[in-house]
């Protein structure tokens, strides 16, 4: 799921009023992937109605561990990871579904300033998976790695293939080049939303993540295999391949230490009270939430934040 994040002023932020970052990005431009092309992807579903639904995606890190976007489990809801998937419409045999047992925020997540950055989270799976040719580990960068300008990545995701559109029903990829934080941050593209913690990748208004896209990864090439460089957030809320208005991710390698530690936790208690804290800031006094979750991947739009994000629901 993508976010909008509604500008409030233009000296701020550097943009027009009509232009936000949007988090709810599906790939755009892209091609159907071959199967289980990517075997790290996993499809991110919550329940509702007795059904499951297509959220976000995710890379399992661990057999045991996956890693997405903070915006796509701060919510009170009943998720569960499928990986070795590829048609969401059909089962191929491949897939494994497992429940999630822990979800672990990182602490300084703020879903009412995603442009502050930390927009990633680690679920704890209630089993472990079989690694077979379907269902393999993503490979994480070393710590603090960042990549040149241009560089050869690609995004993966079930979201929507056009603004507006509707959810791929089979896996999909793109060729997103990156683009450099000087470049990504200068006020003709994102200007100051953009971090230094975040990876920015295409821009070229063709191709891009959408909506159903957030917390999947972006694979950049690097001596010859594929390393898992983002975790898809947010893009422009004026479309989702806006020109200069490049996907923006979480940069993997900003994280790893967090990462490292995160997959030690061995104290429910602690990681739920963190999720009371965030659903606690997420809903209005009368505890529903400001953003309300609409079953049928259907985009969600926050009037309090500055970037739309990029889940699906």
């Amino acid at each position: 799921m993508l976010r909008f994040l509604v500008f409030t002023t233009l000296v701020l932020y550097g943009h027009s009023t009509e232009d936000f970052p949007e988090t709810n990005a599906r790939v755009v431009g892209g091609t159907e992937a071959r199967k289980n092309s990517w075997p790290s992807q996993i499809s991110l579903q919550y329940l509702s109605g007795g059904k499951w639904y297509h959220t976000c995606g995710g890379t399992l890190i661990k057999r045991n561990w996956v890693m997405t976007a903070a915006h796509c489990v701060d919510r009170q809801m009943t998720f569960r990871v499928v990986a070795g998937e590829h048609n969401l419409d059909q089962n191929d045999g491949t897939e494994q579904s497992v429940s999630v047992r822990k979800i672990v925020v990182h602490p300084s997540w703020n879903s009412n300033n995603v442009a502050a950055g930390y927009d990633i989270a680690l679920l704890r799976l209630a089993q472990t998976v079989t690694l077979n040719s379907y269902v393999q580990l993503g490979v994480l960068p070393p710590e603090g790695t960042i990549l040149a300008n241009n560089s050869p990545c690609y995004i993966t995701g079930w979201g929507r293939t056009k603004t507006n559109g509707q959810l791929a029903q089979t896996l999909q990829q793109a060729y997103l080049p990156t683009v450099d934080y000087a470049t990504c941050s200068s006020s003709s593209y994102w200007g100051p939303t953009v971090k230094n913690t975040m990876v920015c990748a295409g821009g070229d208004g063709a191709h891009s993540g959408c909506q159903g896209d957030s917390g999947g990864p972006l694979h950049c090439l690097v001596s010859g295999k594929y390393t898992i460089y983002g975790v898809t957030s947010f893009v422009s809320s004026l479309g989702c391949n806006v020109s200069k208005k490049p996907t923006v991710f979480t940069r993997v390698s900003a994280y790893i230490s967090w990462i490292n530690n995160g997959k030690t936790v061995t104290t429910a208690d602690l990681n739920q009270a963190h999720i009371s804290a965030v659903l606690s800031q997420s809903q209005g006094k009368n505890g529903c939430s400001k953003a309300p979750v609409l079953p049928g991947n259907r985009r969600v739009t926050n009037i309090f934040s500055h970037e739309l994000f990029l889940r699906a629901s």
